[in-house]
């Protein structure tokens, strides 16, 4: 059973982040030029996510992965 997301960032202001998506901490990022990123998957474990990196990492070997862990993801309190 795999814990991958397909990751969506929520354009709604004003909600907060769900349990669901709490349980997904660790992401890949995809490292771009121009200090740009983008989040290609979150997992549950680090363990999940080191995998999947290793698998986009022969696929695409010009790409830069990384594995991140995000504890404080953008929150609204009301």
């Amino acid at each position: 059973m795999t814990q991958n997301t397909n990751y969506q960032e929520s354009t709604l202001k004003g909600q907060a982040i769900t349990y669901k998506e709490r349980l997904n901490s660790w992401a890949i990022t995809r490292l771009l030029p121009d200090m740009q990123r983008v989040t290609v998957g979150r997992f549950r474990s680090r363990s999940d996510a080191d995998g999947h990196v290793q698998l986009l990492r022969q696929l695409i070997p010009d790409g830069i992965f990384t594995v991140v862990f995000d504890s404080q993801r953008e929150e609204v309190l009301m």
